[in-house]
């Protein structure tokens, strides 16, 4: 965790511009899982007129519409914390919009190409249709946490380079491109996935707590784990 702090410390970025989808629900059950396993955290919530702080443990970006998501990642180029923060060591979820501004490029509502924060090897363009629906993907064995499911609604189509990796495969949906969804580098994880996508999918929440905390005791099954596993009954 943080050097400055006992606490495990998540911080939110942007809720006033990246929060269309209820991404409040990210920060909501992180901080849930840590404190049942009696892990102290701290939220910190950073507006979009305020500087990001480099000594978080979790940083979380939601979904946004075009305009928000240019201001948003203008500003978060020229603050520079989040970037300083991913390269000493802090982990970082991204979601939808969120995701392609902390790639090295992503489309505006005319298709040019701007600059990302470049925290994670991937660009971004916009597709000639909207992918929009239920979503289900098989995660990279290597982070086990298996398969996910959530809501995609976007018209973003990601490429990966050689520095990241796919997030998963898809199994219903399209992702970033009709056969992956997400992408992560070390600590860096960034999806389309809404609904929202840790309190769907309380195994990557668990996954984003590993990367800070190390290992941590398994909870019993609940609520989360059973809207897993009856949204992935509905889907398939």
């Amino acid at each position: 965790m943080s050097d400055t702090s006992s606490a495990l410390r998540i911080v939110w970025i942007y809720p006033d511009l990246l929060s269309t989808y209820g991404d409040q629900g990210n920060v909501l059950i992180l901080r849930r899982r840590a404190e049942l396993r009696g892990i102290a955290t701290e939220i910190v919530r950073v507006h979009s007129s305020d500087p990001v702080p480099v000594e978080g443990d979790i940083y979380l970006l939601g979904g946004g519409e075009d305009r928000p998501q240019i201001l948003a990642a203008e500003r978060l180029r020229a603050d520079g914390g989040l970037k300083r923060a991913a390269e000493r060591g802090a982990a970082v979820f991204a979601v939808c919009a969120g995701y392609q501004i902390i790639g090295e490029t992503y489309g505006d509502d005319a298709a040019n190409p701007l600059p990302g924060v470049g925290i994670l090897d991937v660009r971004s363009g916009r597709g000639e249709t909207r992918a929009v629906g239920e979503i289900v993907a098989d995660v990279d064995p290597a982070l086990g946490v298996g398969r996910i499911t959530g809501f995609e609604n976007h018209q973003g189509r990601t490429a990966i380079g050689p520095s990241a990796k796919p997030l998963s495969t898809t199994v219903r949906g399209i992702g970033n491109d009709d056969a992956t969804e997400g992408a992560y580098q070390g600590q860096i994880l960034g999806t389309y996935l809404h609904g929202p996508a840790l309190p769907r999918n309380p195994a990557l929440a668990d996954l984003l707590l590993r990367w800070r905390v190390g290992e941590i005791a398994p909870l019993p099954p609940s609520w989360g784990e059973r809207l897993h596993d009856e949204r992935l009954a509905a889907v398939l």
